[in-house]
């Protein structure tokens, strides 16, 4: 079971790649434990595997609307689907490998598996899933730890 400082870790991940990458402050709500059913997904997921001391994986999902508004943030203009789905990548793989700094060399992470448009295809482990929810600008994302 995910203790509480490791979520504040990747709440903090969360709150320094908005920071760094947009210059505009994400609030993170008060991450919760899913009892029932799945965590859920928006449109676009970068999903984490991690392994080596820990099990399991870390996601980061959100809408089309909120990547878009990010990529422009950073200067880009091309919000082609590609590049969306390179992002949603990228914000998964930042976030873990920032978690990674604080739990050491034996949390390996994966490379980034990107779904879109099919939520059914995000999946858990049989374990206990946390979500943080995240809010930026009129946006809501959220970043989903699920680790043995």
């Amino acid at each position: 079971m995910i203790k509480e400082a490791e979520i504040r870790t990747f709440v903090r991940g969360v709150t320094h790649y908005f920071e760094t990458s947009t210059q505009q402050a994400a609030s993170v709500g008060s991450p919760y434990l899913v009892t029932d059913g799945k965590p859920g997904a928006y449109d676009y997921t970068g999903i984490i595997g991690i392994s080596g001391a820990r099990e399991g994986v870390v996601y980061f999902t959100a809408p089309r609307g909120m990547l878009t508004v990010l990529l422009m943030r950073m200067q880009e203009t091309d919000t082609s689907d590609a590049n969306i789905m390179d992002l949603v990548g990228e914000v998964a793989n930042t976030i873990s490998g920032n978690a990674r700094r604080d739990f050491g060399k034996q949390f390996s992470i994966s490379v980034p598996t990107v779904v879109a448009h099919d939520a059914e295809k995000v999946t858990t482990p049989h374990v206990r899933s946390f979500v943080i929810p995240i809010n930026w600008r009129t946006h809501s994302a959220k970043l989903v730890v699920c680790l043995e």
